[in-house]
């Protein structure tokens, strides 16, 4: 019994050294993150810098050039002419985001835009990100902006995609696309997002969810 309390300090000790050993080692790891979130960003800044000095002084020469081209062009019409197109809006470089919120009928919505792309001469692209991220890394929103400002073969476009806002004006771009998007009731979107996840939808009628299931409410 006596050797059972001699050893109770001894044992408390321990703990407290061993307690005193994990604080520090958490104390590390947290330090390295840190360290290690600092040198990603200065890293994503380097990008941008090096891909805003290329790609998008190659953006703005070729808009300037396209831009003297038309001002060249506008001012040898005649004025009859200038009159009529200044009654319509130059949709050439027209480019739409529609980064959609989930439940809130954008497949609906965003199909309407299928069938009528073709005969409103319009593209209509889908915006696919890794692991269904909706915030982009900095170097990854340079990149996205350099694409859709530099494909004008695709223009005017309407892309569609659940990710956030990114200002391409941030980036140096002289052209900012339009957003748009659809709200829904908050309840109504509930219900249908509850319903998504239990029966799927006709898209993709084979593909289980990790919260799919018939799964029964108790009282």
């Amino acid at each position: 019994m006596t050797m059972g309390l001699r050893s109770l300090p001894q044992t408390k000790a321990t703990l407290f050294i061993i307690m005193v050993f994990l604080f520090i080692a958490i104390i590390s790891v947290e330090v390295q993150i840190r360290d290690l979130q600092d040198n990603v960003r200065k890293l994503e800044n380097k990008v941008i810098k090096m891909e805003r000095n290329g790609d998008f002084n190659m953006v703005k020469r070729r808009t300037l050039k396209r831009t003297n081209k038309e001002s060249f062009v506008e001012a040898h019409r005649p004025s009859s002419v200038k009159e009529s197109n200044q009654k319509f809006f130059d949709t050439r470089d027209l480019v739409i985001i529609y980064n959609r919120v989930p439940k809130t009928g954008s497949t609906s919505f965003t199909n309407i835009a299928y069938d009528l792309c073709v005969e409103n001469e319009f593209n209509v692209l889908h915006i696919n990100t890794t692991r269904n991220m909706h915030v982009m890394a900095l170097a990854d929103q340079m990149r996205f902006v350099v694409n859709i400002t530099n494909w004008t073969a695709r223009k005017p476009a309407f892309y569609h995609g659940h990710l956030g806002f990114i200002d391409f004006t941030r980036f140096g771009s002289i052209q900012q696309p339009i957003y748009i998007n659809l709200i829904r009731q908050p309840l109504e979107r509930l219900v249908s997002y509850f319903y998504f996840l239990r029966y799927g939808d006709d898209y993709r009628p084979n593909m289980r969810r990790t919260k799919q299931g018939d799964k029964m409410v108790r009282r």
